[in-house]
């Protein structure tokens, strides 16, 4: 198992990992933190757990996730890991043509073009009937409860929630539109921090979801809903499309990084770039953590793993480059090869043919799972389906107009994926879960985070709390507030294109936890936003 160097802090949070050996729940909320401990507390385990704060989330933080985004998961137990994609494809009556005769040349943004099929309440569902031991109805009792009742708008939520309101003012006008802002802005503006917000519909809808286990969502009222709304105005989704909608069980995929497993969930998300960068420096070993060479390393891997990721990366099943050739030692080592002392301009190879929330939550029967779940873009398309709550989300954006692209539009079809939750063992027995949510940071999260652990034996708290960079695009790197400076002027010095972020909003939000060989759990949470650890 993991052994931490340092029990002290020295990044600008403070905080100390927490330690705890029944129970924990680590996430980005408060109260959804201490919705999934009570779960484990009331005889139920690390997936009720799961389940619970995810919905929770739904209504605490509703600018990063929704009920109608999409949810991955990655499950230990019995000791075995588990892989859910329950993300959905787009509608079966899309098409390239359709989308350019709107008036597009690429996918839009907001409104109804870019939403896909909801994956979010089947991924509740499909996990609680495979492996939960609490009903689905206790389960979501509390998100219930908080979205009739209401709660009070946290710090960093406040934050997002004003620039989120003051972007869908700007770019969402139209009739469309117009239920978003009456769910979310129901005053004429966003809720200020500190006041309280409740949405009576997004409890009818979690009610009705518990009720029917999902039934209502995909084949009954709420679908008839959802169906009646795309309709109305000459959206693509209909009720045969969420009819037909099941998650998908998976293998996760991994790389053996210096005597760890880690491991994502395969295409179509995008877990696979940070596994090939892994791959690729596997073989590298690091004086310190804080020298050029060590970022310059990382940032160069990185790149050239995201290069290939954008071109490949889709639905599995319609990849032509396969996982296993990405991940391939031969291609590693020819990646590995490009990289010199000065920074390159990152180009794709030729492998030799052969807005999110994250969640973890560990039990005393050492049952462990990372979830991972989102409306992309913060609150999604910018519209909301009347009398339900649901903010749908906006995944098809993701989607290319130019049919000879690996990730083209085509109905029925999963585009390429951002939201990823990670998981490590050793020698077959789980070490935990971890994650970082944030649009295309998850997968430079996942590495540095990753590497913190296992290659500078940082502890939870700390691998989360040390100043992050991200790649941009060509030679382009961002760091947030807080790197240091003598290594951004060395990184500078050898070709790499630095720029300063202002605020540290766009470098990922993660969670850790930790189990050790004597069964206690060691936990981190980000110290960006308002995170939170719950355990006992």
């Amino acid at each position: 198992m993991l052994e931490f160097d340092s029990l002290y802090n020295p990044y600008p949070s403070r905080r100390s990992t927490v330690y705890a050996n029944k129970g924990m729940v680590a996430t980005s909320h408060p109260l959804a933190a201490q919705v999934g401990i009570d779960m484990i507390k009331r005889g139920g385990n690390a997936v009720d757990a799961a389940i619970a704060t995810a919905a929770c989330l739904t209504v605490v933080e509703p600018t990063s996730n929704g009920i109608g985004g999409d949810a991955f998961a990655i499950v230990w137990i019995n000791n075995k890991l588990h892989g859910l994609n329950s993300s959905g494809p787009s509608p079966n009556s899309i098409s390239i043509e359709a989308v350019k005769a709107e008036g597009y040349t690429e996918m839009p943004k907001y409104g109804l073009t870019p939403v896909t099929v909801p994956g979010t309440p089947a991924a509740w569902v499909e996990l609680s009937k495979r492996f939960g031991k609490l009903p689905l109805t206790e389960v979501l009792k509390p998100a219930i409860q908080y979205a009739e009742e209401g709660y009070p708008i946290s710090p960093t939520l406040g934050h997002f929630w004003q620039k989120a309101f003051d972007t869908f003012k700007q770019a969402c006008k139209g009739e469309v539109f117009q239920h978003w802002f009456e769910t979310f802005a129901p005053e004429g503006r966003a809720p200020a921090i500190g006041e309280i917000w409740k949405s009576k519909y997004h409890a009818k809808t979690l009610q009705a979801i518990a009720d029917t286990n999902g039934e209502a969502f995909y084949n009954g009222e709420i679908a008839d809903r959802i169906d009646a709304f795309s309709k109305q105005y000459g959206g693509y989704l209909r009720k045969e499309d969420l009819a037909a909608y099941t998650p998908e069980w998976v293998d996760p995929i991994s790389v053996h990084y210096k005597g760890y497993d880690v491991w994502e969930i395969p295409p179509n998300g995008q877990g696979l770039i940070a596994l090939m960068a892994l791959n690729t420096l596997k073989n590298d070993h690091y004086l310190a953590k804080d020298l050029p060479e060590t970022y310059h390393l990382q940032m160069e891997a990185l790149k050239l793993a995201f290069t290939d990721g954008l071109t490949y990366i889709t639905e599995q099943q319609r990849m032509n480059t396969k996982v296993e050739e990405l991940l391939s030692d031969t291609y590693a080592k020819l990646r590995r090869s490009l990289i010199g002392n000065y920074a390159i301009e990152p180009s794709a190879g030729e492998p030799p043919k052969g807005g999110t929330v994250y969640l973890a939550t560990a039990d005393t029967e050492g049952n462990m799972v990372s979830y991972i779940q989102s409306n992309y873009m913060g609150f999604g398309s910018g519209v909301v389906v009347p009398e339900t709550g649901i903010a749908l989300q906006n995944r098809g954006h993701g989607f290319k107009l130019d049919p000879t692209h690996e990730n083209a539009l085509e109905p029925n079809k999963k585009t390429y994926h951002t939201i990823i939750p990670g998981f490590l063992t050793k020698d077959n027995q789980a070490v935990g879960p971890f994650g970082v949510m944030g649009g295309f940071m998850q997968p430079q999260g996942h590495l540095q985070v990753v590497m913190n652990l296992i290659d500078f034996g940082l502890n939870p708290q700390m691998a989360l709390d040390a100043p992050r960079w991200q790649w941009m695009e060509k030679k382009i790197f961002q760091l947030e507030p807080g790197f240091p400076e003598h290594i951004a002027h060395a990184l500078a010095r050898k070709g790499h294109d630095i720029r300063w972020a202002l605020d540290s909003g766009s470098f990922g939000r993660g969670q850790i936890i930790i189990r050790s060989k004597n069964g206690v759990l060691a936990g981190g949470t980000e110290s960006r936003t308002d995170g939170s650890i719950a355990s006992f």
